[in-house]
């Protein structure tokens, strides 16, 4: 899930951009608006993903532990609508559907959380492994692999068994790191004779900003200024304690992989002449993907996290600075504990400089930064407030990473675009556009050297999305939510995903354009399914009948006065 919220939207600032201006920020000989027509590399890895508490549901079943999201959800007011993820896709009861889905789309991988509370209910390893937890993951695992379909499993998406949050304050403490550690290596144990791709975490700048800083995810605390810090300090020694137990205890048999996702989005300078918005766009990048990169790859923070967070605690009258140190031993200990690089990225952002006071009663990680977000106001943003579409980022990220951290090997672990609406709509002709564009620019990325081995378009399904409930959809099926059975249909997206799979990458322009247009023409008929299931139950389809005509009557109404209007002025 991206690493947004309703509050990171209240740092975005609308900049009216002119047009001639846009020219000025290319930093490639290719314009902005252009299309490379070629190939991915032999063995590209094709994939679409999801997590474990966006998904599964079956929130009490099997001897499944609270997770943080189950008690964060039922308080009333946290999440859109009052919306939880009790029974989201029902994804626990639907393994062969959803496989068949994947096979359908003729993906190569799958990426998938495993939920830390349905194995080990309580967090803790010696109170209770729960059996039948692992029985799902195992039977996943297998009907994945039947079907030659590669997982890759998320070990920590956000659902921390709620007992280890009342027991020691979750992420804040540092016995969470030992935890951890013991629950990645019973999935070792369980899973990794047939997982050989695990990722620690999945976006761990939300885990620590949203959880512990703004409160807008759970468990919903608001530690500003020190809260986020100190959760990615335990995260960042929890990610390299998994990966030396791998790398010590598995790897020599079970032969994997174990990286961490990483989301972040790329930040431009404003005026690109301006010394002081250049380095507000490299802190802006640095303060989010590089807080946990730079510690992973060189075994520390990124100079300019430790020199502005550091002077302003010095200025708000600390005697030490709010960002967390780590000894010579853990430096050694964290650098190099990646064997490959996730990366969820969804937009972008103009920079500039901005002057945050030093002041103790509203210091937090985002004044630290001292940067403001701008945005030009014809970026397409069909879904989500905070999620404009602006693919150059994109290229632009991955060849920052690419030069940053000595050229790793990069997974997109996250891409992909919502909608919000009242209709429903399986022609989702945006989001065809936005994933042409964005996998043509990670396409552009390969070209230009960079070592992406894989992309996971998110998501598989509709699902529950964190603090906006079911009110955003980011699938390349649509979920019908209200009815019990939880159906999926396909959007147009699948159609043209699928021969961007099956081409791998974009041949010409004349098969491209053939693509789209057949995709559209195929969801007409899916919308047709779609108000025809006849799974629906009566109070179902009235709803399902009701919103589009709600929608038609709009447009009616708005020609009917229309029509008035003209005639009054004849």
């Amino acid at each position: 899930m991206p690493p947004h919220s309703a509050v990171s939207v209240c740092h975005v600032l609308m900049l009216v951009l002119c047009l001639s201006a846009a020219e000025d920020f290319d930093w490639t000989k290719n314009n902005h608006g252009s299309f490379y027509y070629g190939t991915f590399p032999a063995g590209f890895s094709w994939g679409a993903g999801g997590s474990a508490y966006q998904t599964e549901g079956a929130w009490d079943k099997d001897g499944k532990g609270l997770s943080i999201w189950d008690v964060f959800s039922h308080k009333k007011g946290r999440v859109q609508q009052n919306d939880t993820g009790d029974s989201s896709c029902e994804g626990y009861y639907k393994i062969k559907d959803d496989v068949s889905l994947i096979k359908e789309l003729k993906l190569n991988h799958y990426r998938f959380s495993i939920s830390w509370p349905r194995i080990i209910p309580t967090g803790i390893k010696s109170d209770h492994i729960n059996e039948k937890g692992i029985q799902y993951y195992d039977q996943l695992i297998d009907q994945l692999l039947d079907n030659k379909i590669t997982p890759i499993v998320t070990l920590y998406h956000s659902d921390l068994p709620q007992v280890l949050q009342e027991k020691y304050g979750g992420w804040q403490n540092i016995s969470m790191i030992n935890h951890f550690n013991e629950f990645a290596n019973l999935c070792f144990e369980k899973f990794g004779s047939r997982v050989k791709y695990w990722i620690t975490f999945n976006n761990p700048w939300s885990v620590a900003v949203e959880g512990y800083e703004t409160g807008e995810h759970a468990p919903g605390l608001k530690l500003r200024g020190t809260g986020a810090y100190r959760a990615a300090h335990h995260i960042i020694k929890a990610h390299a304690k998994v990966w030396h137990t791998y790398d010590t205890q598995w790897r020599g048999k079970q032969k994997g992989l174990i990286g961490i996702s990483l989301s972040g989005d790329w930040g431009e300078p404003v005026d690109i002449s301006n010394q002081k918005d250049i380095e507000a766009a490299e802190r802006y990048v640095q303060f989010c993907l590089g807080w946990f990169a730079t510690p992973i790859f060189y075994g520390d923070y990124p100079q300019v996290m430790k020199d502005f967070v550091g002077r302003k605690s010095a200025q708000q009258g600390l005697g030490t600075s709010r960002l967390p140190t780590f000894s010579p031993q853990e430096k050694s200990y964290i650098k190099g504990t990646c064997d490959f690089l996730g990366i969820g990225h969804f937009t972008t952002r103009y920079i500039t400089q901005k002057n945050n006071p030093a002041v103790r009663s509203s210091s937090s990680y985002f004044t630290d930064r001292d940067v403001a977000e701008l945005v030009d106001p014809r970026w397409p943003d069909p879904g989500s407030e905070w999620l404009y579409s602006v693919p150059w980022g994109f290229r632009r990220l991955l060849n920052f990473v690419k030069t940053q951290y000595g050229s790793p090997m990069i997974y997109v672990t996250e891409n992909g675009v919502s909608e919000k609406m009242m209709c429903t709509e399986l022609c989702d002709d945006w989001r065809i556009q936005y994933y042409r564009e964005y996998i043509n620019e990670m396409l552009k990325a390969v070209k230009d050297g960079v070592n992406v081995k894989g992309y996971t378009a998110w998501s598989l399904l509709d699902k529950f999305e964190w603090d906006e409930g079911y009110s955003e959809r980011f699938g390349l099926y649509y979920v019908d939510f209200r009815n019990k059975n939880k159906p999926r249909y396909p959007k147009a997206s699948v159609q043209f995903y699928k021969r961007i799979i099956s081409s791998n990458g974009f041949p010409n322009q004349r098969e491209v354009e053939n693509w789209r247009r057949k995709a559209v023409e195929s969801c007409s008929s899916s919308n047709q399914l779609l108000a025809a299931d006849p799974l629906t139950s009566h109070m179902e389809m009235v709803t399902e009948i009701v919103v589009p005509t709600v929608c038609t009557l709009s447009i009616l109404l708005c020609a009917i006065f229309l029509m008035f209007l003209l005639r009054r002025r004849n």
